[in-house]
């Protein structure tokens, strides 16, 4: 009796086929940086300076040279910290493709956490402050992590879920700040100044960057290593390339999507710890947010491409344009909110390009 032929496997499934496919070349062969939407960007401000009947090239100029004063450094590296860690909180769903717009409220929660640690607990300084921003990031972590079953269990996109419990967290964080833990007697909306052994750490004399600095940084290195060295950056990548054949390669979707979310939370709390704890050392309400590093760091890791390694550097231009927009304003008359008019059109080109290259990958794998 003659042996059986060997049983060789078939091709693979048409759809999974093409997912691997599509995958393989999205984490192979990444896109570069969109370079044209920050020329669009330019343009379009260039013309918008026109019209108001001033000089773009004077405008652009000032904004350079404020940013990159030798005096002027240490608020500008400051601003790019900040800037990045924000970057970071939207940067780490995008891998997976989902978008974190709730990082606002994650920043406050983060700040009123770290506000009520280290205002509370009388402990020495080098238990304190670690104590005070692993809070904050755990809170705004939590908070963050809601997303994700609101998303897999109920069907609402994280994108819509994060814009609307956002302003319920920054309404929550505004009425405590106004009333329970207000300072009594004083016109502004503001927690009591922190004790001495509470506030972030200097880096020598400088006056607004600190230790925080080191910690947000830190954080981008952890990004990095996780995203480039383990199974949980891999399959974010897998996720983001192609949803179904991450699904179908046996990733959990639903707790991936949990842990994304977790932590681009625990990144906006770390962001609002540092800043409450440094200088002038307590929570204002509304300075967290209005300096707009939630929408800059948006700006950055679509720029980006949510890649750790292009992060630090797409903050850069928008650290030049938040901290030169005051130069701008001073020298060449031309209002600050122009950054944000820039900022803005960089956001509207890249989601419009996400949007139509989501669109051509379902389009391949159907």
């Amino acid at each position: 009796m003659t042996a059986p032929p060997p049983i060789t496997p078939g091709p693979p499934a048409p759809a999974a086929s093409r997912g691997r496919r599509l995958a393989t070349a999205a984490l192979r062969h990444p896109a570069v940086v969109p370079i044209g939407a920050v020329v669009l960007a330019l343009l379009i401000g260039a013309v918008i300076i026109l019209a108001a009947g001033l000089d773009p090239i004077t405008a652009y100029t000032a904004v350079i040279q404020n940013s990159l004063d030798p005096g002027q450094l240490d608020y500008t590296f400051s601003v790019w910290a900040f800037i990045c860690g924000m970057a970071l909180a939207a940067a780490i769903p995008l891998r997976m493709g989902e978008f974190n717009l709730g990082g606002n409220g994650q920043l406050v929660l983060g700040g009123l956490t770290a506000t009520v640690i280290a205002s509370s607990l009388p402990l020495p300084s080098i238990i304190l402050i670690p104590l005070a921003v692993i809070g904050a990031a755990v809170v705004a972590g939590a908070f963050g992590a809601i997303s994700a079953p609101l998303a897999t269990r109920f069907g609402i996109p994280i994108i819509i879920s994060t814009l609307l419990l956002s302003p319920v967290a920054v309404a929550v964080v505004s009425y405590l700040v106004r009333f329970p833990l207000g300072e009594a007697g004083s016109a502004v909306a503001q927690t009591t100044r922190l004790p001495e052994g509470a506030r972030m750490w200097a880096l020598g004399d400088l006056s607004y960057s600190n230790a925080g600095l080191i910690i947000i940084v830190l954080l981008m290195v952890v990004f990095w290593v996780v995203d480039s060295r383990t199974a949980v950056g891999f399959e974010l990548r897998v996720v983001g390339a192609n949803r179904r054949f991450g699904a179908y390669g046996g990733v959990r979707v639903g707790r991936l999507a949990l842990g994304a979310m977790a932590a681009a939370g625990a990144a906006a709390g770390v962001v609002g710890a540092v800043i409450v704890m440094s200088s002038p050392f307590r929570l204002i309400d509304g300075a967290l947010i209005s300096p707009g590093y939630t929408f800059a760091g948006l700006a950055a890791a679509l720029l980006a491409g949510g890649r750790p390694a292009l992060i630090p550097v797409t903050a850069i231009l928008f650290t030049i344009l938040q901290v030169g927009g005051a130069g701008m304003e001073r020298s060449a008359d031309v209002p600050r909110q122009l950054s944000d008019v820039l900022q803005g059109v960089v956001i509207v080109v890249l989601a419009l390009r996400t949007v139509l290259d989501q669109r051509r990958t379902e389009r391949s794998s159907a």
